[in-house]
């Protein structure tokens, strides 16, 4: 057996970098049991364990920097929410990943998503003059002084065709409820949640920076955001940067405005639903009910939970800059999720994050069960169901 090498130095630099729990951890496993990885097969879960990860980390110890074990992490927080010690694993992780990245030692596959965030204030190589290209057909408002509400459509919305059609249907909802909203436009930036998960601190800070001060010189005191991604950075890792808004996820808001009286929804969607919980609106920040509430107004044959719901969600894989990962088929999260959601009868999968349906998407087609099961984002029911 070849001898290891403890670093202390390697250990406090970790710590510096965001890692300032991981002494904490007394290696129970709990962690590792819990992580989803465990549910599927292939290399990545043989070679990554959570405990392993943040005992490498305590000790300084080479081994963690291993693309397939560093990157692997998908931040859905149940090991975190479950810890007995309180350990914050998922910065943990980003502090591993950051002592790495901040190096200039980024994964190939990621240079160019990192590339494109400091370059075009986005990840997926869109340029900024087609940000708005989504609202196309659309009478969308400008934000201006007397606006209440600043929409903020995360980056995956305004560049992926099919995620367009979440943004474009949340813009007819708020409308109908005679909300006043607007957008800024082609000065946003990604608000930068996953590119600090991926460990690149230096670009986080720059988007972070960007957008506060457009937000703050443009009078914004209100966000509403469509994916619970933003939602999560704006409300947790914004603030002490300058960033203090009220923000909220748009399936908060419509819930309210349903319950107020200022939207009708009537129950057009005609086929049995199932709602996955997205890691980031559900066990990150606490929403649970706000979907459901709107499904069922929308949903004519009524909802099913999947077998794993709400706290005990599974994860979509998409989260912790997993979305831009190449994982084999027979080895998604995704897949579960959809056969879960065929076992308990439902004929569509609806979530609320544009992650979550971008993986579930590829799921279904790598399981060629798209004519079974469809999947969409809540906010087309309800849209269709105006």
């Amino acid at each position: 057996m070849e001898p290891k090498y403890v670093s202390a130095e390697m250990r406090d630099y970790i710590v510096s970098m965001g890692a300032e729990t991981v002494n904490w951890c007394m290696q129970c496993g709990l962690c590792t049991n819990l992580c989803p990885w465990r549910l599927v097969p292939g290399e990545t879960s043989e070679k990554f364990n959570i405990r392993h990860m943040q005992r490498l980390g305590q000790m300084g110890m080479e081994g963690f920097e291993d693309e397939t074990v560093l990157f692997a992490c998908s931040t859905c927080g149940m090991c975190q929410t479950n810890c007995p010690r309180g350990v914050k694993i998922i910065d943990n992780v980003r502090g591993m990943r950051a002592s790495i990245v901040g190096a200039g030692m980024a994964p190939a596959n990621l240079r160019p998503i990192l590339g494109s965030a400091h370059a075009n204030g986005n990840p997926w190589s869109g340029p900024r003059e087609k940000r708005t290209a989504w609202q196309e057909g659309l009478d969308v408002p400008a934000f201006g002084p007397d606006t209440e509400y600043f929409l903020f459509v995360c980056c995956h919305s305004c560049y992926d065709p099919r995620s367009t059609k979440a943004a474009r249907s949340i813009v007819k909802l708020l409308q109908a409820a005679g909300v006043s909203f607007g957008v800024i436009g082609q000065e946003e930036s990604c608000c930068g949640e996953s590119m600090r998960k991926l460990g690149d601190e230096e670009l986080f800070q720059k988007l972070a920076q960007s957008n506060i001060e457009l937000f703050n010189n443009k009078g914004v005191k209100k966000i509403i955001t469509t994916s619970p991604h933003c939602l999560w950075t704006f409300t947790n890792e914004y603030p002490e940067l300058g960033g203090e808004w009220e923000v909220i996820h748009y399936t908060e808001l419509l819930n309210r405005l349903v319950e107020e009286g200022k939207l009708s929804l009537n129950a057009a969607q005609g086929k049995k639903v199932a709602f996955h919980d997205p890691c980031y609106l559900g066990r990150h920040s606490g929403i649970y009910d706000a979907p459901r509430a709107l499904l069922e107004k929308a949903a004519q044959d009524g909802t099913v939970e999947l077998s794993r719901n709400r706290e005990a969600s599974l994860c979509c894989a998409g989260g912790g800059g997993r979305i831009w990962a190449e994982v084999p088929m027979g080895e998604r999260f995704g897949e579960l999720r959809v056969t879960d959601a065929l076992e308990q009868g439902a004929q569509v999968l609806a979530t609320a994050c544009p992650y979550c349906m971008n993986m579930l998407i590829d799921a279904c087609n790598s399981l060629d069960k798209q004519e079974e099961l469809e999947v969409v984002e809540l906010s087309e029911i309800l849209a269709a169901s105006l």
